[in-house]
């Protein structure tokens, strides 16, 4: 049974293949193409490709070798052949055995016939006229595509250009398809058009609108930005706890923290007052949209020269130092320990922060630098020599 989608491209190309069908290089040229395409496809493989071939050459051989016996002979040979049809189509029509499957040689060789001999459908005693027609119809169809086949167009770009145009795309986002045309340019490489580069760049997310990342944005502004948050630690009488933190962004440095079992605006304000004296005070202030700052917190940041950056809703990414700073209290401090009161806890978060996190625990930000700096030793020759000095009742040790 045909399928149906070659029985739709049958019927569609069938007034092309009436129009073109008495070009003369058609039977040969659909051979190569039927070939190729079996090939690219992976339909047909080499001994495949072989057997058909020695089909096409044994059929053109018999018949040559008609015109050289005598008219007996082919009668005797056309009545022998003619019966042995006979009883298989009667066999077929019978189900006594499937119907045959022909191979691409077969209808070849029948398509010719076709377009040859004028009696060729009363010859056709194993399959209908319009099968044959049929195959006619693919055939032309698939030398026709062989025919229309892509011949050449654009080189194609190497995919060494094509990764360093999506880095620099990455990298620079403001950066459009002329620039990094110049860039590729200077430096001693042949780049495609402006048009091609445009298509291998990243696309940025979010729609066309180019913008710079939060952390280049935080890069440029670490010597004039702070940040602020709040974090909350249970007691061992399950009361809640707030601390609250000012961190420095450019040394990691904690400027203030204080603790508090019931946050307000008022005395966040007042710890800002404390936090930032006459003069020192920072060009930025990044915050989250936590309720307890309301709108007087961001009137009296305005009103003291400090421009106020807020984070989106649930992105803490977006203020990433304080952040990783409250992962580190937790981990380094509040997690081993069992806080009894507020008192206990302020206890605790000044000898951690003046003696452990701001003299002696190294930063990978600062290059294993601490946030307060120090005058470095020289190096010891004996490590007997080395004191350490614990800190937070011996969870830490200072060296």
């Amino acid at each position: 049974m045909r399928t149906p989608n070659r029985k739709r491209e049958g019927t569609n190309n069938r007034s092309l293949s009436r129009s073109f069908g008495n070009s003369t290089d058609f039977p040969t040229h659909w051979i190569r193409a039927h070939v190729l395409r079996k090939n690219s496809m992976g339909g047909m493989s080499v001994l495949e490709s072989l057997e058909f071939g020695w089909q096409v050459i044994r059929y053109a051989l018999i018949f040559v070798s008609a015109f050289f016996r005598q008219r007996a002979s082919l009668g005797c040979e056309m009545v022998a052949m003619r019966s042995q049809l006979t009883v298989c189509k009667e066999s077929i029509r019978q189900k006594r055995q499937p119907r045959p499957r022909f191979n691409p040689a077969f209808r070849l060789l029948w398509v010719l016939l076709s377009r040859v001999w004028s009696g060729w459908k009363s010859a056709a005693n194993l399959m209908k006229p319009k099968t044959v027609l049929q195959w006619h119809e693919h055939a032309f169809l698939q030398w026709w595509r062989w025919k229309s086949r892509r011949k050449g167009g654009r080189p194609t770009i190497r995919q060494e250009m094509r990764a360093l145009i999506r880095r620099l795309s990455r990298e620079n986002v403001l950066w459009s398809a002329e620039t990094i045309h110049g860039h590729l340019v200077l430096l001693g490489f042949d780049p495609p058009c402006p048009d091609t580069i445009r298509k291998y760049m990243v696309k940025t997310r979010g729609g066309t609108d180019k913008s710079q990342s939060w952390l280049t944005f935080l890069h440029n502004h670490l010597e004039v930005s702070w940040a602020m948050d709040f974090f909350t630690v249970p007691t061992v009488r399950f009361q809640i706890l707030y601390i609250f933190v000012i961190l420095n962004h450019s040394r990691r440095q904690v400027v203030h923290f204080a603790v508090t079992a019931h946050p307000t605006m008022d005395w966040v304000i007042q710890q800002l007052r404390e936090a930032m004296p006459f003069g020192q005070q920072p060009g930025y202030l990044f915050r989250d949209n936590d309720r307890v700052y309301g709108d007087e917190v961001s009137r009296f940041v305005v009103g003291t020269g400090i421009a106020e950056v807020k984070t989106a809703h649930r992105c803490p990414w977006q203020n990433p130092f304080v952040e990783r700073y409250g992962g580190t209290l937790r981990r380094e401090l509040l997690d081993h320990v069992m806080v009894l009161n507020e008192e206990h806890l302020k206890r605790l978060l000044k000898e951690f922060i003046e003696e452990y996190y701001h003299r002696a625990r190294p930063h990978q930000g600062l290059h294993g630098d601490t946030p307060v700096p120090s005058a470095k030793p020289e190096p010891a020759a004996d490590a007997s020599r080395l004191v350490s000095i614990p800190v937070v009742g011996g969870l830490h040790h200072a060296l």
